[in-house]
């Protein structure tokens, strides 16, 4: 497993910006970090703002989360910086992003589940009944308290 001290920020992925990766941001906004973190979320494809899918902001609402206002935003080079950890939550989207940004160093971007050592990928809700929405907040939900924990163990080894 790889240290994550190093990390001041972190920067969940999807395809749009729209469903998986914001419900990740606020998720792990909810959680309490040993040390202050900037917490965001982009899209593969982000052509231009747009706001959370509903039935992903309903979820959340559902869960005591409230993302009022959040828009998406495209992916770009610039945040690839080296304290900053790129989350997707496929393979094929992890694959994607090393081979489109040259500053994208294959140290700093991981697959949510393989990173906390969950089996499965996030499956993508999108278009599917609420229900489907419910259970990806459920999964997002579970490997996210175990990446949080990661964040704050790593905090503990490094000082």
């Amino acid at each position: 497993m790889s240290d994550l001290s190093q990390y001041k920020r972190v920067i969940f992925v999807c395809s749009s910006g729209t469903c998986r990766s914001p419900m990740a941001e606020a998720i792990l906004k909810e959680y309490r970090l040993k040390r202050p973190m900037e917490i965001e979320s982009r899209g593969l494809v982000a052509l231009f703002p747009e706001p959370v899918n509903q039935k992903a902001e309903a979820v959340l609402i559902s869960n005591g989360i409230n993302l009022a206002n959040h828009m998406s935003r495209q992916l770009e080079e610039q945040d690839f910086t080296a304290d900053t950890l790129v989350i997707a939550m496929e393979a094929q989207q992890q694959k994607k992003i090393l081979d489109t940004f040259e500053s994208a160093d294959p140290g700093q971007v991981h697959v949510l589940t393989q990173l906390v050592g969950d089996e499965l990928e996030i499956i993508n809700p999108y278009g599917g009944p609420l229900q489907s929405y419910g259970l990806c907040y459920e999964t997002l939900n579970k490997s996210i308290r175990k990446l949080a924990d990661r964040l704050n163990e790593d905090e503990g080894e490094g000082e």
